[in-house]
């Protein structure tokens, strides 16, 4: 990882990492297809919500916090002048934005959300981290262990993609769109426990084409 998100203050950070490959790809399973503007996530409600719980971290522990939030995203070959208004928006509302890209299927964000993660315990201090992902492969070890050592730990995404986290003893899920404001409009969610009569689709979480990449 290049550089490191710059803080305002030594304050110990109630930090959010997103990781945004992740998070499309689940709200793209959800939506069957890209989002329209009803189904983006608002980040400026999910700014609300991080320092709403930073002021809980603050009342609980009687300690100074400071929030930070941060998104971690993967730019393709010549995505840069679509991606850049998206990036440009995080920015005007106050999130830092690590962008790597994306070369092959190496190139993923996953080891650098925890490096800022493990600098972020060195140097500052943790107050609470909360992170965005449904990669139980890549985050639910670390985060367990960081939650054995008292940092409060959330995980927030979408239930059906993230039964690891919904069912540890020691992270807290919250689900996304029980987040007020995040979502202009509710996702057309279909959960296998909860199926309408007449059915429904479930859609690939991936490009069936994705297959030939692995050769």
């Amino acid at each position: 990882m290049s550089g490191t998100a710059p803080g305002a203050s030594t304050d110990p950070r109630v930090l959010l990492v997103w990781d945004a490959p992740n998070l499309d790809m689940g709200l793209g399973a959800i939506l069957g297809g890209r989002p329209t503007s009803a189904h983006r996530p608002r980040f400026d409600a999910l700014g609300r919500w991080l320092l709403e719980r930073t002021e809980q971290v603050v009342a609980d522990s009687g300690q100074r916090a400071e929030a930070e939030a941060t998104v971690f995203t993967n730019i393709a070959v010549g995505s840069a002048d679509v991606v850049r208004p998206w990036v440009e928006a995080l920015r005007n509302v106050g999130f830092a934005v690590f962008a790597k890209p994306k070369i092959d299927e190496d190139s993923d964000v996953d080891s650098d959300m925890l490096d800022h993660i493990a600098l972020r315990e060195d140097t500052t201090g943790l107050a609470g981290v909360v992170v965005a992902s449904a990669d139980g492969q890549a985050f639910r070890e670390p985060l367990e262990q960081l939650a054995e050592t008292g940092v409060p730990v959330q995980v927030i995404g979408f239930r059906e993609h993230a039964s690891w986290a919904v069912a540890s003893e020691l992270l807290d899920f919250v689900d996304l769109e029980d987040i007020p404001g995040v979502f202009r409009e509710p996702l057309p969610r279909v959960s296998l426990d909860a199926l309408p009569d007449e059915g429904a689709w479930l859609q690939p979480f991936r490009p069936l084409s994705a297959l030939l990449s692995n050769r």
